[in-house]
């Protein structure tokens, strides 16, 4: 699909809005599914230490 110019490929024929929405929450949905674990996977060894140090008081 080609465009006339860069402000009508934003439009997207009067679709823009819809379009750059739904690819931002997308984008949005991604990167808490990749952010996410990372900092349940910190949470849980900082409580597997924690529990380490109250256990060897």
């Amino acid at each position: 699909m080609a465009f006339e110019s860069f402000g009508a490929f934003l439009n997207m024929g009067e679709h823009g809005l819809y379009v750059w929405l739904a690819y931002g929450l997308a984008a949005l949905v991604v990167l808490f599914n990749v952010l996410e674990p990372r900092y349940l996977a910190k949470q849980l060894v900082k409580d597997h230490q924690r529990k380490l140090r109250r256990e060897q008081a």
